[in-house]
C-alpha cells in the first residue's frame, strides 16, 4: 500500500477499535472518543487547560448532535488537527 492507503487505513482501524468498545459499533460513546482523544492524541489534551475545554472539544466533534461521533465526525476532527499542524511549519 502506499502512504497516503496506509495512513487512511489506520485511521479506518483506529475509529473501529475504539468504537467497538461499547455501544454501537459504527459511532464513538463520549467515553470512547475521551479515551482515543487521551490515547492517541495525547499532546491534544496536554495543550487542553483543563476537563471543560476537553469536553468542549468532546462535544464539539457531534455535529449531528446525536450525543455519538460517527466517523464521518472523526475524519473532520483529524483532518482539522492535521491542517492545523501542517500550517505551523511556518511555510507557505
Amino acid at each position: 500500500m502506499t502512504q497516503l492507503e496506509t495512513a487512511m487505513a489506520i485511521l479506518m482501524k483506529t475509529f473501529d477499535t475504539y468504537a467497538a468498545g461499547e455501544g454501537k459499533k459504527d459511532t464513538l460513546t463520549n467515553a470512547e472518543a475521551k479515551s482515543l482523544l487521551e490515547k492517541e492524541l495525547p499532546a491534544l489534551l496536554k495543550v487542553a487547560k483543563n476537563q471543560a475545554e476537553v469536553d468542549k472539544l468532546l462535544k464539539g466533534l457531534d455535529f449531528n448532535g446525536d450525543s455519538e461521533v460517527d466517523f464521518t465526525e472523526f475524519v473532520v476532527l483529524v483532518s482539522a488537527l492535521t491542517c492545523a499542524c501542517h500550517n505551523r511549519g511556518g511555510k507557505k
